[in-house]
């Protein structure tokens, strides 16, 4: 471990929190926790739009999930499939608004590959399975370790990453799977890139007005960029001991009702 220990949330100075304008999360045991959405995390979200934030999650769920988020949930735009693509819902227009990083047919290809490369890991990987969203996914492949399937000892996972890593793929580890994909994009990618299409807004020049929450190492890419306004929520505490790049912060309560924590202590501020 090479970062400092994230301090309680609670440190944070007040204006610092005030000048939160948007605020990133992710979705799986940071907004959910035990796999649902608590009431108090979607409530949380539309709290801090109808205080004027920007909200958006930035997750590895897959395209098909997004297109829902992006139309149903009180949120201004998701980035999706660990930063394959932004979805965001154009209001004024009454449509669903879609940019991939990749074109269409570079990404058939690629999931042909991926669907290959899966095959070899679930045989390869005892007791792994596809994730049960893998169908719904435009550009990654998806390996379940512990959300359907008994949960696996950490040789496992790394086997996994092995396995994604030796076929040239970018590896990224959640709370629940193992996300691979053909490309050097990450969630900070195309976080960046929807800031600024979406809103005109730069997140390296602008990073104090901007919050992150996560919970897992494919979020350090995010703790590394937005450091002394990222969050993590009381569940990130296990993986603490493998983190390169950790949160400033961190909350009292885990999954959803830690980043609850989070948007009150951000409209308190306000």
């Amino acid at each position: 471990m090479t970062h400092q220990a994230p301090r309680p949330l609670a440190d944070w100075a007040a204006g610092e929190r005030r000048a939160i304008t948007t605020v990133f999360t992710d979705i799986d045991d940071t907004l959910s926790l035990g796999g649902r959405l608590p009431a108090v995390a979607y409530a949380a979200m539309e709290r801090l739009r109808e205080a004027g934030l920007r909200v958006v999650p930035i997750t590895g769920r897959p395209a098909g999930w997004c297109d829902h988020i992006a139309r149903m949930w009180p949120v201004d735009g998701v980035v999706g499939e660990n930063g394959a693509f932004w979805f965001r819902h154009d209001a004024t227009r009454g449509r669903l608004v879609r940019r991939f990083l990749m074109d269409e047919a570079t990404r058939a290809a690629n999931r042909a590959r991926l669907a290959e490369l899966g095959q070899r890991i679930l045989r390869e990987v005892p007791g792994t399975a596809l994730a049960s969203d893998q169908l719904y996914r435009e550009a990654d492949l998806a390996i379940d370790f512990c959300e359907d399937v008994p949960t696996l000892p950490e040789e496992a996972v790394t086997r996994i990453v092995e396995l994604f890593e030796e076929a040239g793929c970018t590896a990224k580890v959640s709370s629940i799977h193992v996300n691979g994909w053909f490309g050097r994009y990450d969630k900070l990618t195309m976080t960046r890139i929807f800031m600024e299409e979406a809103f005109g807004v730069d997140i390296h020049a602008g990073r104090e007005r901007c919050a992150f929450a996560g919970d897992s190492p494919n979020d350090q890419p995010m703790f590394a960029h937005f450091a002394r306004t990222a969050v993590g929520v009381a569940n990130l505490r296990r993986f603490l001991p493998r983190l390169e790049a950790a949160p400033a912060w961190i909350t009292s309560a885990e999954g959803g009702h830690g980043f609850a924590e989070l948007a009150e202590a951000l409209l308190a501020a306000r």
